[in-house]
């Protein structure tokens, strides 16, 4: 055993890593650790800087965006969802900026409704989940290529279930956010 630091709660402990890749969106980097019987690992990582996921509900229907992804490499039904990409920003300020950016929609009311990590297996990207109600139309501001060409859609919170039941909405944040929303609302 070494002394390099102290080990989690499961004994697994970090003995270091160096960057593989880094990109615009995220880097990769291969860590080194220690197992409770001390055999030493590799995993390669992705390390990104967090990201806001937004239920935007206005009346009885949700406001959601259909958006290419590369990773994919098709278009998806999501709640509007950006990278937290300026440092020190508060989560609420980046949804804020993320509703006005892809849905032209501004609110003051948010509430916090969960925290996921996206893909824990090799990514280590936290989402924030918020519900925003009171929205006031804002000019929209897109920003990037996906955003440029995404549409709008909006789904009755009735259809919520059943949309996600039957696969038409298969992201997992976005599946998380109108669970929660729904259970807030009280439906």
């Amino acid at each position: 055993m070494n002394d390099l630091g102290p080990r989690s709660p499961a004994g697994f402990r970090s003995l270091g890593e160096r960057v593989i890749y880094e990109g615009v969106v995220f880097k990769v980097v291969s860590g080194e650790f220690e197992t409770p019987d001390g055999q030493v690992i590799q995993r390669d990582i992705a390390r990104h800087p967090g990201a806001v996921s937004v239920v935007p509900v206005i009346g009885d229907e949700v406001v959601l965006v259909r958006q290419y992804r590369a990773a994919i490499d098709q278009e998806i039904l999501e709640i509007p969802t950006g990278k937290r990409d300026i440092p020190g920003e508060p989560p609420e300020m980046t949804a804020k900026r993320e509703l006005i950016e892809e849905i032209g929609y501004s609110t003051e009311s948010l509430v916090l409704l969960a925290t996921v990590y996206s893909s824990a297996g090799f990514c280590d990207e936290y989402s924030y989940v918020f519900l925003a109600t009171d929205l006031e139309k804002a000019s929209m501001n897109r920003q990037g290529p996906e955003e440029q060409h995404m549409t709008i859609e909006r789904l009755a919170l009735d259809d919520v279930v059943a949309a996600i039941t039957q696969r038409r909405i298969e992201d997992a944040t976005t599946v998380v956010g109108l669970m929660m929303a729904l259970r807030h609302l009280g439906r």
